[in-house]
C-alpha cells in the first residue's frame, strides 16, 4: 500500500471503531432507565476483548489459502508475531477488529434487559471465535463464499461476491445471532403492555448521528 492508502486505512478503523460507541449510545437510550449502564457496557466489553482475540487469533483465523477451509490457523501468526508483517499487514488487521467489534456489538441490542454482563462477555468471546472470525474469512479471507462465483462459473466468467461493506459478515451474521438469542430468552418483561418509549431521545439521536458519520470509514 502507498502512503495515502494505509492513511486512509487508519482514518478508516478510526471512524468504524467510533461507531461502536455510537452503538452503545443508541442501544443506552432505547432501554429503561435502570439498564442503561448495562446496555452500554455490553458495547465497550464487546470492544475491549474482540480487540484482544482479534490481535491474538482472530486476524489468523480471517484468512485461509484452502477456500473450503473453516478457519486460518490460529496459531500461524499468533498476536502479530511474524517479522514478515508490513504495516500493510498491520493497518489491515487493525482494519479488520472494528469491524469484528462493531458486529458482536450490534447483537447486544436483542439481550436488552434479559442478560447479566458476565454471561454476554462469555458469548461475545465464544461467538467471535467459533462463528465471526470463521464466516470472516468465508467472506473476505479467501474462503468459499469469496470464491462462489468462480466455484459455478469458472474463472472466465469474471463473477464474483464482493462484500464491500459488510452486508454478510455483520450483518446477516449478527442478524442471526440475534434473531437466535431473542428466541432463547424469550420476551422482554412487560413487553405485553404495549412499545416501550426510549428512556432518553437525545442519547438515542446521539448514537444515531455517531453511526451516521461512521459511516463514511465503514462503507
Amino acid at each position: 500500500m502507498d502512503a495515502g492508502t494505509l492513511a486512509w486505512g487508519i482514518t478508516s478503523s478510526a471512524l468504524v471503531l467510533f461507531m461502536t460507541p455510537g452503538v452503545a449510545f443508541f442501544y443506552g437510550g432505547l432501554v429503561k432507565a435502570k439498564s442503561v449502564i448495562s446496555m452500554m457496557m455490553m458495547s465497550f466489553g464487546a470492544m475491549a476483548l474482540i480487540a484482544v482475540l482479534w490481535i491474538l487469533y482472530g486476524f489468523n483465523m480471517a484468512a485461509v489459502s484452502d477456500p473450503w477451509a473453516f478457519a486460518g490457523n490460529p496459531f500461524s501468526n499468533f498476536a502479530l508475531s511474524s517479522p514478515e508483517l508490513s504495516s500493510s499487514d498491520f493497518v489491515l488487521a487493525l482494519f479488520g477488529s472494528t469491524f469484528a467489534i462493531i458486529t458482536v456489538a450490534l447483537i447486544s441490542g436483542a439481550i436488552a434487559d434479559r442478560a447479566r454482563f458476565g454471561s454476554w462477555m462469555i458469548f461475545a468471546g465464544v461467538w467471535a471465535t467459533v462463528v465471526y472470525f470463521p464466516v470472516a474469512a468465508w467472506v473476505w479471507g479467501g474462503g468459499w463464499i469469496m470464491n462462489l462465483g468462480t466455484t459455478l462459473f469458472g474463472e472466465e466468467s469474471g463473477i464474483a461476491v464482493l462484500d464491500y461493506a459488510g452486508g454478510t459478515a455483520v450483518h446477516i451474521n449478527a442478524g442471526a445471532a440475534a434473531l437466535a438469542l431473542a428466541l432463547v430468552l424469550g420476551k422482554r418483561i412487560g413487553f405485553q403492555k404495549g412499545i416501550q418509549k426510549p428512556h432518553n431521545v437525545p442519547l438515542v439521536m446521539l448514537g444515531a448521528s455517531i453511526l451516521w458519520f461512521g459511516w463514511f470509514g465503514f462503507n
